[in-house]
């Protein structure tokens, strides 16, 4: 049963012998009375087999004319963009999304999720402004390039002075000049792929 196993290559062999190990200890009892091996054998077999396995995974070198070409999903598909209409898979605008992402660059990304059009940032605390600090969530509504497809909310916390955070309003024109920078983004890289204004 060795035998047949290390015919396939020390990877299979390898990984056979795993499977028989994991699947039962009887079956794995029944392995080691077979093949006639001690126990204390049974180990350094597997160690064996895990060295080989490793080794025949990087035996081979690869061409790197025959490897795929990486393929942007933005620069691919937004070419033929007529009028900010191209999407995400998700049903979102490509250049809202790819806007938001790169006007919010500076803060930290909490998560960032394309197919649902969700952009949430972690708390920002500006280098200026020890006792305040921001978070936003950018909301990506409609597959058209529009001033409406774009929902912004920014989250303002001031520290107390026993270190506590507390939550504060922001400026009343911070949402809107933000969202303005991201559509300015967005029709930047829409005439950069050809979509015109």
């Amino acid at each position: 049963m060795l035998e047949a196993l290390f015919e396939t290559g020390p990877g299979t062999a390898f990984a056979g012998l795993l499977m028989l190990m994991s699947s039962s200890r009887s079956a794995f009892r029944s392995f080691v009375s077979m093949c006639n091996m001690p126990r204390y054998a049974v180990l350094p077999l597997v160690a064996l087999l895990a060295v080989g396995g490793l080794a025949g995974c990087g035996g081979d070198k690869r061409n790197p004319s025959s490897l795929a070409v990486p393929r942007n999903h933005l620069l691919g598909v937004d070419r033929g963009a007529q009028g900010g209409d191209d999407q995400l898979r998700g049903g979102v605008n490509a250049y809202l999304w790819r806007g938001a992402i790169d006007t919010l660059s500076f803060m930290p990304m909490a998560s960032a999720d394309a197919q649902g059009g969700v952009i949430l940032t972690d708390w920002y605390q500006p280098a200026g402004a020890q006792d305040e600090r921001f978070k936003i969530a950018a909301y990506i509504l409609d597959r058209r390039l529009r001033s409406d497809a774009l929902r912004l909310s920014v989250f303002r916390q001031t520290r107390l002075n026993g270190g506590e955070w507390q939550d504060a309003p922001a400026a009343p024109n911070t949402a809107s000049d933000i969202t303005a920078r991201i559509l300015e983004r967005a029709r930047q890289l829409r005439a950069e792929n050809g979509g015109g204004k």
